[in-house]
């Protein structure tokens, strides 16, 4: 089955693209679209988050649940919004810890993370898509098979990847990634409900980068406000 997803992931994927419970996914989004239902992000931003940040280039993977289910918002990129939207809570969150772990800024009315995605930040949703209005309305329908699968292939083929997991979704991935090859930084969701209890202070973004350093990498440019 053809996608419209980088070709470097094509090339270590392309089982997963032909499997049954991917062809039922395509099954179950035609019959959503055929029902009228208004389905985020569009098509051809599905694969995004593979698109930006080939799999030869990633260094680092956030894991978020599930696209945002509001106009304008879902990109597929992971905490990510259009450029133009309003940063959602959790975001944020983020934006906060940032200031307070390296300095950086909080960009005004912007939340567009392809920046970090183009740098090898893989932005990973465990669900690729959603129901306008109705958050976790696609989770159920062979997503999180092949979000999985993704995890398991970068932890098998790759080496000395940073995974962040924030939250109880992220954290129960952990399972899926070999721990004597890679990093794992764990925190709670930076949603206004947890961000207090651990996101903040978490300081994930200073270690990640020292890390990076260790390893004799590029660290990661977490600014946004000079790309807008």
């Amino acid at each position: 089955m053809k996608v419209q997803i980088d070709e470097s992931w094509n090339t270590v994927l392309k089982d997963e693209f032909e499997k049954p419970y991917f062809e039922e996914i395509v099954a179950f989004l035609k019959t959503e679209k055929a029902a009228g239902k208004i389905i985020y992000p569009s098509g051809q931003l599905i694969f995004n988050a593979f698109n930006q940040t080939s799999f030869e280039n990633v260094k680092v993977v956030i894991i978020g649940q599930d696209p945002y289910h509001g106009l304008g918002q879902a990109h597929g990129l992971s905490f990510s919004v259009c450029a133009g939207i309003k940063p959602p809570p959790s975001l944020v969150n983020i934006f906060k810890e940032l200031k307070s772990d390296i300095g950086v800024d909080m960009p005004s009315n912007y939340g567009d993370l392809t920046y970090w995605a183009k740098q090898g930040v893989l932005l990973l949703n465990g669900a690729l898509t959603v129901r306008a209005g109705e958050p976790f309305s696609h989770a159920k329908f062979g997503w999180a098979q092949f979000t999985n699968a993704v995890i398991e292939t970068i932890s098998y083929k790759k080496e000395n990847i940073i995974f962040m997991l924030w939250g109880k979704f992220a954290l129960d991935k952990k399972s899926l990634i070999d721990e004597g090859k890679h990093f794992i930084l764990q925190a709670p969701h930076p949603s206004p409900l947890s961000a207090h209890t651990g996101f903040f202070g978490c300081k994930h973004f200073s270690t990640t980068n020292n890390i990076l350093v260790k390893l004799g990498q590029q660290p990661i440019d977490w600014r946004l406000e000079k790309v807008k």
